[in-house]
């Protein structure tokens, strides 16, 4: 870590990070003890659980976990290993149980993590208690609005304060629903990408490929009839979209939006027959929150990421995606829609399309942003010695708000990965 890994000079308008930083096995492993093992990391939402007993299985900082709710319908979250001897011991993806039992020597916990039973326990001595060897627990779980994160540092600030300016754009979605429950739609997109996982924290909100990468879906919007607002020559206009840091190493993107959506703006791709339906939930949130937050919620779209690794794109749908290092070139990346709960089967029909359409991995803009991001792995791997450095100077000498399109939020990200990666901690 002795050399530079972001170079950052507001006085020359200079901003580059190394590209070392997208194939360095070493840098990885620096990554998940510096900013996996010490951030809020996303595991899922409330509505994934509903009754006790119902469990979701799936992998958080590369620990096996189970997300489950417990006996009296509490949300917890287990590390998914024996304490005997450290096998999974819940292999199942989803389900309802009372108890899960290891397959290896048939050790049984029960919905509260403790141990239940204990195969031949009298072989055991006097000192062995089953009360001393329940699932761990990570040291830190907390929520906000639905949204469930964990963190391994048991110091850490509290979730809330760690969220900042963040709130803002996840409380837009939640007003969404007229009861304030969002609720995710079962199915989940699961899928690998061979590049860095960075590389899609940056495609996640980077609006500067818009046009190039994305030609083909802007194309279908404009045949079917979506009346488009013309770019300038630096690709949006400012009251079109802005970029947005909002603290420890979050940001968004903040749109007028153009691509409509089920929950209250209308556009031909939808067909006339949904016309009706959205014109309904558009006076509900007008009737519910006023006519500027109903506006705010309905014709404003954003990608919000909250650092390290966690998007919610709020755009034509409300789509939740994860991702993590598999190895510095691969990553794991796990998407669900989040919707109303209240809403009906045809708008939830909407809704699914728009999901599919967009971000689905065979949908208009996810196989395109897959093709670029292992298109850039595959450059670095082989150029980075001769080409060590990615300029990422973009609106740099501007004054005041930036455009989506400018760089601005992609740098506060790269700043917060920075400022950890320099911060040693004990092992």
């Amino acid at each position: 870590m002795n050399d530079p890994l972001v170079l950052n000079d507001p006085q020359t308008s200079n901003f580059q990070v190394n590209r070392l930083t997208l194939v360095d096995p070493g840098i990885l492993a620096i990554e998940r003890q510096r900013i996996f093992d010490v951030c809020w990391i996303y595991v899922g939402h409330e509505s994934e659980l509903r009754l006790p007993g119902d469990f979701r299985t799936r992998s958080v900082c590369g620990r096996p976990v189970i997300f489950s709710r417990d006996s009296k319908n509490a949300v917890r979250v287990f590390l998914n290993t024996c304490r005997h001897r450290g096998a999974m011991v819940c292999r199942e993806p989803e389900g309802n149980a009372k108890i899960h039992t290891c397959f290896y020597h048939g050790w049984s916990y029960d919905r509260d993590g403790r141990l239940d039973g204990v195969p031949g326990e009298n072989a055991y001595p006097p000192s062995f208690r089953k009360s001393d060897y329940g699932l761990m627990e990570p040291p830190r779980v907390e929520s906000y609005r639905g949204f469930v994160f964990l963190n391994f540092d048991p110091d850490a600030a509290p979730l809330d304060e760690y969220l900042a300016g963040a709130k803002e754009y996840i409380d837009l979605v939640i007003d969404q629903s007229p009861s304030g429950t969002m609720e995710v739609i079962q199915g989940t997109q699961d899928y690998d990408i061979r590049a860095n996982w960075k590389l899609l924290v940056e495609n996640s909100f980077d609006d500067y490929h818009l046009l190039t990468t994305h030609s083909t879906w802007l194309d279908y919007l404009k045949n079917a009839g979506v009346k488009m607002q013309r770019p300038d020559r630096d690709h949006l206009l400012p009251s079109h979209g802005i970029g947005k840091p909002l603290g420890n190493g979050h940001a968004t993107t903040d749109n007028v939006n153009f691509r409509g959506r089920p929950v209250a703006k209308w556009i031909p791709v939808y067909g006339e027959a949904a016309k009706p339906e959205i014109e309904r939930i558009r006076a509900e949130l007008v009737g519910r929150l006023g006519e500027a937050r109903a506006a705010r919620v309905a014709d404003t779209n954003r990608n919000l990421i909250i650092f390290p690794n966690l998007l919610l794109a709020d755009g034509s749908s409300v789509t939740i995606r994860t991702f993590y290092p598999l190895a510095p070139d691969r990553m794991r990346v796990c998407a669900w829609a989040l919707g109303p709960k209240e809403e009906s089967p045809s708008a939830r029909a909407i809704r699914l399309d728009a999901f599919l359409t967009f971000y689905g991995p065979g949908g208009l803009a996810t196989p395109d942003d897959v093709e670029a991001l292992e298109a850039v792995q595959s450059g670095i791997a082989a150029t980075y010695k001769e080409v060590p450095w990615s300029v990422m100077s973009r609106g740099m000498g501007k004054s005041g708000e930036q455009l989506n399109s400018d760089e601005l939020h992609l740098r506060a990200f790269w700043l917060q990965w920075e400022k950890l990666m320099r911060t040693e901690r004990a092992v």
